[in-house]
């Protein structure tokens, strides 16, 4: 489906967002004012659970919609049931409201995903709705936008592919919160909430080398936070499977593999495979794989070592 709705309130328990209060404050004001919101920054920086958090503070509607090329102004608003048409005509409660006309009517926060996505003729319905605080739907007429609507939009500044640039006509009736990626001991602090054990000079490692993406010269896009995520994850539940330690080198590198190479994006003079740059990254963070133990064991060697950690 092209959108995601909850008419509930979502209690976002405080603790899942890390080292934002800055940002926090600043939507919340912004919200407050009366403003449309436009949060720009990469995936993985906590857009969507910044808002889940700021909704659930307000008790309001959140409204979720995916951006995309399918996303039209009919899906966007609405439209009448052809089954009831043919029964009764068109009457206004036979209409079936899309997200915009929900966010609306219960005064709540339509979020849309990737700004950037959206055709320009549906952008140009968020436009009127921005401007007028009110829309004109044919056959059903004026709708008028509750007082605490709210647009908040996301977008990936730095994805070009399937992206069209937004009108100046957008940013004149948004403000723009910038939300970069945030400090490693938040990120440490972030991979901690899943709740997997392992000890914390390993997790620091593992967010080291998931942050090491993002400004290696071979790298043209790095990984978010959730790559140490499922690093952690992954090699966690490997190393369950083949009875070695959580720490286990060769686990976590093939965790890495898995996890890491369809996150990262290569550059185009880059002549190595992404798996040739993580493998060379891990080594760089925990050190070439080390010697199996001599203790008679004949098992494969990569599943005897330690961390490896330098």
């Amino acid at each position: 489906m092209t959108s995601i709705s909850d008419r509930t309130s979502i209690r976002t328990p405080a603790g899942q967002v890390v080292g934002r209060g800055r940002e926090v404050e600043l939507l919340e004001a912004a919200l407050a004012s009366g403003a449309h919101v436009v949060l720009e920054g990469p995936p993985g920086t906590g857009k969507s659970t910044l808002l889940r958090r700021v909704a659930a503070d307000r008790e309001s509607t959140f409204v979720l919609v995916e951006g995309n090329a399918e996303l039209t102004p009919a899906r966007l608003v609405g439209h009448f049931d052809p089954a009831l048409v043919l029964e009764r005509g068109y009457r206004p409660e036979v209409f079936v409201d899309g997200p915009l006309l929900e966010a609306m009517r219960d005064g709540g926060l339509l979020y849309v995903e990737e700004l950037n996505r959206v055709p320009e003729e549906t952008l140009n319905v968020l436009l009127t709705v921005m401007s007028e605080r009110e829309l004109n739907v044919p056959r059903l007429g004026r709708v008028a936008a509750h007082h605490g609507f709210r647009l908040v939009a996301a977008m990936n500044p730095y994805d070009t592919v399937g992206t069209a640039r937004i009108s100046s006509a957008v940013h004149d009736r948004t403000c723009r919160i910038v939300m970069g990626y945030q400090s490693a001991q938040d990120e440490h602090d972030i991979t901690a909430l899943s709740g997997v054990e392992v000890p914390p000079e390993h997790r620091a490692a593992v967010v080291g080398l998931v942050r090491a993406t993002r400004s290696h010269p071979d790298i043209r896009v790095g990984s978010s936070v959730r790559g140490a995520i499922d690093v952690i994850g992954i090699s966690s539940e490997l190393a369950r499977r083949r009875g070695v330690a959580p720490t286990d080198w060769q686990a976590g590198l093939d965790a890495a593999l898995v996890a890491l190479s369809g996150r990262i994006r290569l550059g185009e003079a880059c002549t190595r495979t992404a798996e040739d740059v993580i493998t060379a990254l891990w080594v760089e963070h925990f050190g070439r794989q080390p010697d199996p133990v001599d203790d008679g064991d004949t098992s494969d060697p990569g599943r005897g070592g330690g961390s490896g950690e330098a």
